[in-house]
């Protein structure tokens, strides 16, 4: 079928309607695109197509920086002007809160500030995966592709630092000659760079059971040279995975990086925004939409390896710093020791069931991509806090939640401000205050 494309979705397809009006979700194709598209997939609402040929491209098509951006899954809004990505970014949590939120259109409007952009379009990502697969018997590690089992051989990933774009390829054929040589089964590789505190870590992660230690820390010492190598070991079925352990194969065992004035280390497991500058630009943003005073006290919700808690205590009397991962409670705990900061209380558990017992003055949350549980939103606008700061993933939880606070009648957001940590993909960040009404 032939098709116009009329915006993007929020997802990497753009979207159109066929000639009875069903939305039809188009992979490969830009906003203002005429497409020739071939149907993969027919629901009773929707249909899903891929580009078979561009009759008429549109104004904001680009020529890929990337050679593998059509075949690889970690930039497939790379044929998108850079503008354009801005403007369907900012245009899809206007789009959240009036659908999701039902927000009026003008209040929308007025709530999302204009996108921010705080690093480079490309080489922005401080992180890779590499997804490891056998072909003809021999291990083969890439990028993830777009299809799910797809795995792309590449020589560098152009989103990588560019100090370390080389890391992928040493990494890639190390790992596939000990997989070769010595039967490894490995499921993901995980690459950590800073170009500010020149760590590299690489992160083997596998089932427990026999493996070659001394080995793997010798060919990836020989490939690359990272100041840690360690091995994340994972029990329980694919969905469910959980740690069983963490081996450190050499090094220090941890990752580093320097964020504004902080220096923190965060382990393998633990989650740390893939874009430095774009977690700086969120501390900004948090600490100046909070502004909070050393006489005030604070809390932290899904608080990680402390990228909030650490600046929160520099300013506020005290911190109550929630966080329900283990490897994260951990890193927490040792980035506080190392800060000198002891006005904070880490609290291991889920922000619902370990909500803290105090009045707190200013509030941080930044969930996961699910939002935030009914119950802990019912217990947030129960606080006398003045102020809260919602960081957010996903813009449409992000709605739903803004439309639990309005509904709660105690705190309403006051402004909503995306900031795109990804671009090149469809992913975009947002800090959301909420004010006292």
């Amino acid at each position: 079928m032939e098709l116009t494309c009329e915006r993007m979705s929020y997802g990497p397809d753009a979207v159109a309607r066929d000639e009875g009006g069903k939305t039809v979700f188009v992979a490969g194709g830009v906003t203002g695109d005429r497409v020739r598209a071939v149907v993969d997939r027919e629901e009773d609402r929707w249909a899903h197509a891929r580009v078979a040929e561009v009759l008429e491209p549109s104004a904001d098509r680009v020529a890929p920086a990337c050679p593998f951006a059509g075949a690889c899954g970690g930039c497939p809004w790379a044929a998108l002007s850079y503008p354009a990505q801005a403007a369907a970014k900012r245009a899809g949590v206007v789009d959240a809160l009036t659908r999701i939120g039902h927000f009026s259109p003008e209040r929308a409007e007025g709530l999302v500030a204009p996108l921010v952009t705080p690093s480079d379009q490309w080489g922005y990502r401080n992180k890779v995966e590499l997804a490891v697969t056998r072909q003809n018997g021999r291990a083969v590690l890439g990028m993830h592709g777009r299809g799910e089992a797809d795995v792309v051989r590449v020589k560098s990933c152009m989103l990588l630092d560019k100090a370390h774009a080389g890391a992928v390829k040493s990494v890639s054929g190390a790992l596939a000659y000990l997989s070769n040589s010595h039967d490894l089964d490995l499921e993901r590789v995980g690459i950590r760079v800073s170009r500010r505190t020149k760590d590299v870590e690489v992160a083997l992660w596998d089932r427990p059971g026999a493996f070659p230690r001394a080995q793997a820390a010798k060919v990836l010492a020989d490939a690359l040279r990272p100041t840690s190598v360690v091995r994340v070991m994972q029990k329980g079925p694919a969905k469910a995975r959980r740690i069983a352990g963490v081996e450190c194969l050499s090094g220090a065992g941890s990752w580093g990086e320097l964020v504004g004035e902080e220096r923190m280390r965060v382990s393998a497991p633990s989650f740390f925004q893939v874009n430095t500058k774009g977690a700086e630009k969120l501390v900004e943003l948090v600490m100046g939409a909070l502004s909070p005073q050393e006489d005030e006290e604070a809390m932290d919700l899904y608080c990680g390896a402390g990228t909030f808690t650490l600046p929160l205590a520099r300013r506020a009397g005290f911190v109550s710093a929630v966080e329900s991962y283990g490897p994260a409670v951990r890193d927490l705990r040792r980035n506080l020791e190392s800060a000198g900061l002891d006005n904070v209380d880490p609290i291991g558990g889920d922000a619902g069931r370990e909500f803290p017992d105090t009045d707190a003055d200013v509030i941080v949350v930044d969930p996961p991509r699910a939002g935030l549980a009914e119950d802990v939103v019912r217990r947030l606008s129960e606080q006398p806090a003045r102020a809260i700061a919602y960081v957010s993933c996903d813009p449409a939880t992000l709605a739903r939640d803004l439309a639990r606070f309005e509904a709660a009648g105690t705190f309403s957001p006051a402004r909503v401000t995306p900031v795109d940590l990804f671009p090149q993909t469809f992913h975009v960040e947002t800090v959301t205050l909420l004010r006292r009404l």
